[in-house]
């Protein structure tokens, strides 16, 4: 039976292996710590990393700024800049990161299986293209716990470059923001705009990952039509629709939505499009959690479909300090507690940047998504006594107290 797919609301990415190094060949990726990886660990950070992506899905779709608006972004890229964050963090700051992103209290786990899942990410030899990069940008002259550098670089293969935020702030910008370009193929510029970073800025954590990849079966360009896009039951848009008939994919159907999966060539990654039945995207979303999406992975069966889906490209970003406060770790952004970093309880996040982009055409997919977690140091502002009015005063013994004089200061001309 032939089912005919209209509309494309949701996309996932699958990610199950990995794929060829960077466009240079020159270019040495580091490797992560991952021996002591075990399958069952990489699992708990994989289903985390799911869940949080449905969780912030969740959130932005009820957040009124984005209710009208595509939604993308790369809960993997968010979750490992937060995770070496949290590598920093202690008590309650840790408690209520480690809520937000499901992470693993035990240290070899959390470690082992997000090297693992990076190493895995940037393995070679693969029909497409797929690598990711970290990386910590520390104020020059500001003291870091070795123990935290050597963490975040051994397990998150994240190595520390010294910046000037203090007297160079702009041209550590300019660094930060060229390195994210060339780590996602000049798709995300200018993650970090003027303003975020200032004098009191000690450490940028940065996560970039980079993702292209055809699909096993491709569509004709001659078959691309402009159709209709039923935005919603008062808006229609005109669309360049592509069109691939008489395919075998892996198809699915509930009483409420269709879901269809098209493979990259490799057959190692797809992309899921989970369509409403009834042009009711909300109905579906509010179904939407991880047991739900393994069922309907579960339920997939080979079978022949008429596939209409449009051409779209569009970028993304987000200022997330909002969105992760509300989704429960305010603590990270006032009163932190990243003694794990620094040895005192003086750093807070005071920003976290996100940016994606997107592009899916008749060859294939494009995407890439960079974030930034900016940490600044709570400088005591000097104590000033300024008696510029009046005041009173007393003489006294330091040791017994025993005050000799007492006065009063109204006017010193008089």
């Amino acid at each position: 039976m032939k089912h005919i797919l209209l509309l494309l609301f949701l996309v996932i990415i699958l990610i199950n292996g990995c794929v060829k190094a960077p466009e240079n060949p020159e270019e040495i990726i580091p490797t992560a710590a991952d021996s002591k990886a075990t399958n069952e660990g990489v699992g708990i950070v994989v289903d985390a990393n799911n869940q949080f992506a449905l969780d912030l899905y969740l959130k932005f779709k009820d957040t009124p700024e984005y209710s009208e608006d595509n939604i993308f972004f790369s809960p993997y890229s968010i979750s490992t800049a937060l995770a070496m964050t949290y590598e920093g963090a202690r008590g309650k700051t840790a408690e209520e990161m480690r809520s937000v992103f499901y992470l693993p209290q035990d240290d070899d786990i959390r470690r082992y299986s997000f090297a693992r899942i990076y190493n895995q990410i940037n393995k070679k030899d693969k029909k497409y293209k797929l690598h990711t990069a970290n990386a910590l940008w520390t104020q020059i002259d500001y003291l870091f716990l070795d123990e935290y550098l050597d963490v975040v670089e051994k397990y998150y293969a994240g190595k520390a470059t010294n910046l000037d935020f203090v007297n160079e702030t702009e041209k550590s910008r300019k660094t930060i923001n060229s390195w994210v370009e060339d780590k996602t193929n000049n798709k995300i510029k200018d993650l970090i705009p003027q303003g975020v970073l200032d004098p009191d800025t000690r450490l940028v954590l940065t996560n970039a990952i980079y993702f292209k990849g055809t699909w096993l079966l491709q569509f004709n360009k001659e078959d691309t039509r402009e159709e209709d896009f039923k935005v919603s039951s008062e808006k229609t848009v005109k669309v360049d629709m592509m069109s691939l008939t008489d395919e075998e994919f892996n198809y699915a159907e509930t009483e409420e939505l269709r879901v269809l999966e098209m493979p990259y060539d490799g057959e190692e990654l797809s992309m899921l499009i989970i369509l409403p039945k009834e042009d009711n995207l909300k109905s579906v979303e509010d179904l939407l959690s991880l047991e739900k999406l393994n069922e309907l992975r579960n339920a997939l069966t080979k079978q022949e479909v008429d596939v209409y889906i449009p051409k779209f490209k569009f970028e993304t970003k987000y200022f997330m300090k909002k969105t992760l406060i509300e989704m429960g770790m305010p603590s990270a952004f006032g009163g932190a507690d990243f003694s794990g970093m620094n040895g005192t309880k003086t750093l807070f996040i005071s920003n976290v940047i996100h940016q994606a982009f997107v592009e899916v055409n008749e060859e294939g997919t494009e995407a890439a998504a960079a974030t930034a977690v900016v940490i600044k140091e709570a400088i005591s502002e000097k104590t000033v006594f300024n008696a510029d009015h009046p005041f009173i005063f007393m003489i006294q013994e330091r040791e017994t107290g025993n005050v000799l004089f007492m006065g009063r200061v109204f006017d010193p001309t008089q």
